[in-house]
């Protein structure tokens, strides 16, 4: 039997110092602490950051080593391109399809069954604000505890960030505490080995018109996950993979699509709760 354990959520106030992207031209960024004593930021080097940018301000040029880079305001793409990294994460094609679809956006609430690195949950909060709430369950406690620690320092970049619930255990075991969290959900992502085993136990939780979505990396996790949320009474809305192809600018002037092949990632579904039909 597997118990649920609560993980403290980050605490308000906590921070010390601010948070500042120094970022190459080229757009890779590297987030700096502003605090006094030594840093390391992979990529840079070991240095005091208060020191290094004592009268300089967001909006300077400031040479660190070898590299001239810009002083930025840290936003989500620069907290994703530094996070710590233990599980594979979704990322900004899928997550942003994802919002986008599910109509997600402040004041929203949202489950993740899946925390993982925590790639999916600082994109949700990123759109929540300080209205919305995010519940994130996790049933592996090395990598909830990774996404914590990236989810802590996102909360300190961003101008909001939702009421945010970390909670280590079974998704299917879930619901009551979720429950007690917020009444109904306006969304769920279900990110997980079966995903179709537990809708059971999040379509309850859902309000009538919220939405609920499965990441299945193969064609065999879509088709289980679509009959039973059919089974459940969810209409199926979408349902597909979403191809990303980037664009460079040739040698010879024009532009043509880059040599990177369009992987694959992850097959989407998407449905709807909807009221039950008359008597």
């Amino acid at each position: 039997m597997t118990s649920n354990v609560r993980l403290s959520p980050p605490q308000r106030g906590e921070s010390i110092g601010e948070w500042v992207a120094l970022r190459e031209d080229d757009g890779r960024a590297y987030l700096v602490h502003r605090v006094p004593g030594e840093v390391k930021v992979k990529g840079l080097g070991r240095f005091d950051a208060e020191k290094m940018l004592e009268g300089h301000s967001v909006g300077d040029r400031i040479t660190v080593g070898q590299k001239s880079l810009s002083i930025v305001d840290p936003r989500l793409p620069e907290a994703r391109r530094n996070m710590s990294r233990r599980a594979q994460v979704i990322g900004a094609k899928d997550a942003g399809f994802l919002v986008s679809w599910m109509g997600l956006g402040v004041g929203s609430k949202v489950l993740e069954g899946g925390h993982g690195s925590g790639g999916l949950a600082m994109h949700l909060a990123s759109v929540l604000g300080r209205s919305g709430t995010l519940i994130s369950v996790e049933n592996r406690i090395e990598h909830a505890e990774v996404g914590s620690s990236n989810m802590r320092r996102l909360e300190q970049i961003l101008p909001e960030f939702p009421d945010w619930h970390l909670i280590e255990g079974d998704l299917a075991d879930v619901g009551g505490e979720a429950s007690a969290i917020c009444e109904a959900l306006d969304a769920a992502i279900i990110d997980m080995a079966e995903p179709w085993s537990v809708l059971s136990e999040i379509v309850p939780l859902l309000r009538i018109g919220g939405r609920l979505a499965c990441y299945c990396p193969t064609s065999s996790q879509l088709e289980k996950s679509w009959d039973e949320a059919e089974r459940l009474g969810l209409i199926v809305e979408w349902s597909g993979e979403v191809i990303e192809r980037k664009w460079v600018k040739a040698s010879k002037g024009g532009v043509r699509p880059g040599n990177q092949p369009m992987g694959h990632t992850a097959f989407l579904l998407i449905s709807a709760k909807i009221a039950s039909e008359e008597e």
